[in-house]
């Protein structure tokens, strides 16, 4: 198993960019087989959360391609070794570069936060759907502490949030390098408090985050609902940092009004700031993803494929790149061409029931039902509230949802503007942020429906 996880890295190191696969498939070995989980050593927890976000399908995949679905098991186990990064480091360092290589302008400075180095405001593809979260996250990392402080960006998992956090991070920076930049998760932050408190360290945590940071980029602050004492040291730190206009971005997969159980002076102070949301990418951002990510990678992505690809993920950045470096890997692994023959095939094994994938139509279908009116009302130019909230409605989960851009909801919806769709789905996302009753129920009941 040991020449089969080399031959697997060998494969891997051949579709991931240099940097990416030395910062994080490098440092981990293989730990064997028990029972029914491979083991893999990590340096350090960060590592698992972040291989298996981002690697692990395609790691899993890979090994089971060379060696067979039955001799490769699905889970993993992680087994943390504090020395493995350190090997690593010292491996490369050993090693003599191919050629020789200018001298960086400016160290990374000691202090910084351990930022993703792929994740940079020069390869983040831009569009209607993030346009606002982008402007207002190059603003931060041009003028930190000043506009936009603090900027809370929010949206659904794998949109593009996590990328903007670190790409802010990058920006100040580079602009500094002395900057004290700290980018955690929200978990992170967590475990750190409990440790300082067991540890009787609060006072050095306190310091670090307050004193000794001059940028905080926290994801996931939803993940700090229901607790109480971490919320408490959270807000404390807030104020410190930000009466001493120090930067503060938070990301959430919700509106800061829709997490539940957090502190209500906890949402006012996320609110008294940027609120920008990050939305599903519409089809020609989507194809400019996968373009970008096939240029980064060096695979030759034929138009047709990238159209494919980006006609059936439609709601999530992360999936939609982890399904091209599937569909390369598996034409790598099996010797063939990466056209359109291979992607449906390997998305008919990951997608089985991709012939049922929800469509336009089918959430008109549910809306029309739920609300007791024709679908002919719906495409219709009936102005009346019994027609016309059902259409927002139905625009707006098909906007969230599916990533439909509003030109082509519009002639979905008989011919409609764009700005008229546009306008509903702003409505309709308002009233969800306000919490309507009425709006929450119907758009709730609708999708449990449509299973989602």
């Amino acid at each position: 198993m040991e020449q089969l996880w080399e031959k697997a890295l060998g494969i891997l190191k051949a579709h991931l960019s240099a940097e990416n696969f030395e910062t994080w498939l490098e440092p981990v070995q293989f730990g064997g087989i028990e029972s029914d989980s491979i083991v893999l050593k990590i340096p350090n927890q960060f590592f698992a959360e972040w291989i298996a976000a981002h690697y692990l399908d395609l790691i899993l995949e890979t090994l089971q391609a060379e060696a067979g679905e039955t001799l490769v098991p699905k889970k993993v186990r992680w087994e943390l070794d504090e020395t493995l990064r350190e090997k690593a480091q010292a491996a490369r360092e050993t090693t003599p570069p191919p050629a020789p290589r200018p001298p960086r302008a400016t160290p990374k400075p000691p202090d910084s936060a351990d930022l993703n180095p792929k994740y940079r405001f020069k390869n983040f593809v831009v569009g209607p759907a993030n346009q606002l979260a982008h402007a207002a996250s190059v603003a931060c990392g041009s003028d930190p502490g000043r506009r936009y402080n603090p900027l809370f960006i929010y949206g659904g998992v794998g949109l593009g949030k996590t990328h903007l956090v670190n790409a802010i991070g990058h920006a100040i920076v580079q602009r500094n390098p002395r900057a004290r930049t700290l980018y955690v998760s929200a978990e992170r932050f967590t475990n750190e408090f409990i440790w300082s408190l067991q540890n009787h360290e609060i006072n050095s945590f306190r310091k670090r985050y307050r004193t000794q940071c001059d940028v905080l980029l926290m994801d996931d602050i939803q993940f700090l609902a229901g607790r109480e004492q971490t919320q408490e040291e959270f807000f404390h730190t807030f104020n410190a940092l930000y009466h001493s206009d120090k930067q503060i971005v938070v990301t959430s997969d919700v509106y800061p009004h829709q997490i539940s159980e957090m502190k209500e002076r906890l949402i006012s102070r996320f609110q008294s700031g940027m609120v920008a949301d990050v939305q599903a990418p519409e089809l020609d951002t989507r194809i400019a993803i996968l373009q970008q990510k096939a240029e980064s990678e060096d695979i030759e992505l034929p138009g047709e494929v990238a159209l494919f690809l980006a006609q059936t993920v439609r709601s999530n950045v992360r999936e939609l790149e982890g399904t091209l470096l599937r569909v390369a890997v598996k034409a790598e692994l099996l010797g063939l061409p990466m056209d359109l023959e291979l992607a449906k095939e390997t998305m008919r094994a990951v997608l089985p029931n991709q012939d049922t994938a929800m469509t336009v139509e089918d959430i008109q279908r549910i809306v029309c039902a739920y609300f007791g009116i024709r679908l002919a009302d719906i495409k219709s130019r009936r102005r009346h509230r019994a027609v016309s909230f059902p259409r927002m409605v139905a625009m707006y989960i098909c906007r969230q949802r599916l990533g439909t851009s509003y030109p082509e909801l519009g002639e979905r919806f008989g011919g409609k503007d764009h700005t008229t769709v546009l306008s509903a789905v702003r409505k309709i996302g308002g009233l969800m942020e306000d919490q309507d009753e009425h709006v929450l129920g119907a758009v709730g009941a609708i999708e449990r429906k449509l299973g989602i």
